[in-house]
């Protein structure tokens, strides 16, 4: 029985000096002003993780435009000889002359 005392009383001493604590108005305050920035505030925690997580996929999709403009930049190059135009007619745009005939094989 004794620890029991001894247990409920230290309880009762850490519950009143908690509870102190918010009674001081520089501690309780500090706390409101932390929730409100935490979650009420337009810049809150969770639109900070939103954006965050925008910006990572503006990213990615930034490097997979510069790949692609990398390689129209290459064609580009490529297409200012005539045997280069038209290999890429031929291949990409499947023009033809006059008295061929195309057959296109695609792979599902």
């Amino acid at each position: 029985m004794d620890k029991m005392k001894i247990l409920n009383i230290l309880k009762q001493k850490t519950d009143v000096k908690v509870l102190n604590y918010f009674k001081n108005k520089f501690v309780f305050t500090a706390l409101i002003f932390t929730l409100y920035a935490l979650f009420l505030d337009d810049n809150d925690l969770f639109s900070m993780i939103n954006h965050t997580s925008k910006l990572n996929k503006l990213e990615a999709s930034k490097v997979e435009i510069s790949k692609d403009l990398k390689k129209l930049k290459y064609t580009l190059d490529q297409l200012k000889y005539t045997s280069e135009l038209e290999r890429y007619a031929r291949e990409e745009k499947f023009f033809k002359k006059q008295d061929e005939d195309i057959f296109v094989v695609t792979y599902e």
